[in-house]
């Protein structure tokens, strides 16, 4: 069955049904993560029913966004969300794995929220949310590949993933010249461990990584914090 939900009062229209995930938090932290410049060519990869670009258009009106995405019906409801918002998101169906059929060095920044697990390797729901959340149809290695082409020279990646697989995201991004610049790990609240990380690479960056203040969800007297504000669009309820 259809929903729709407001992102925040008078805020995008977001359309999803079962075969798509719903908002999520890692999605809007995501979006927020990136810095944005006007008119810049953006990416996003796995693009699902075109959350993130909902979410970075929303900060930047001014982007030229393509969602890449697999499955046939995701695109389509891509495609809805852009027209009843009344954005410009291109939707381009393509299977990131065939290199061939990905445009060369088109984009400054590619964003991505990719599957957190490795198959078969724990308890994952079964079809499209399933490729969704384990590596069933794409491997880190085939999003690191794909994203170095899709990528100019100098371009950047923005993932959100999870802790525990740090070791492998770094290794599979460094085999595809995507060079480690900006980490944030994201907790529950200052003396949680991390359940979420934040990652910016740069094709053809040099060495050197900043390993920013960890994003806290809340703060010591329970409330939303200032971050999370800026992610959910609080300010402008």
């Amino acid at each position: 069955m259809e929903r729709a939900e407001r992102l925040w009062p008078n805020g995008p229209q977001y359309w999803y049904d079962e075969q798509c995930f719903p908002p999520s938090t890692d999605s809007f932290l995501l979006g927020s993560f990136p810095a944005l410049r006007r008119g810049e060519r953006v990416c996003d990869l796995g693009a699902g029913a075109g959350l993130l670009g909902l979410l970075l258009l929303a900060r930047e009106p001014s982007l030229q966004l393509t969602g890449i995405e697999l499955d046939g019906h995701a695109c389509h409801m891509m495609a809805r969300n852009a027209a009843v918002n009344g954005l410009s998101l291109s939707v381009m169906q393509a299977d990131l794995r065939n290199r061939a059929g990905l445009p060369s060095g088109q984009f400054r920044l590619l964003v991505s929220n990719p599957p957190y697990f490795a198959p078969h390797t724990g308890a994952v729901s079964e079809g499209h949310r399933g490729q969704a959340r384990a590596e069933l149809t794409a491997s880190l290695y085939d999003i690191c590949a794909a994203a170095a082409r899709l990528l100019q020279w100098g371009g950047r990646l923005c993932l959100v993933y999870r802790p525990e697989r740090l070791a492998a995201l770094m290794t599979a991004a460094a085999a595809h010249g995507l060079e480690p610049k900006r980490l944030r790990f994201v907790q529950h609240t200052a003396g949680s461990a991390p359940s979420l990380l934040l990652l910016e690479c740069r094709r053809g960056g040099k060495p050197g990584l900043t390993i920013e203040p960890p994003l806290l969800l809340r703060l010591p007297d329970g409330s939303e914090s200032p971050d999370v504000r800026r992610a959910y669009f609080r300010d402008k309820e």
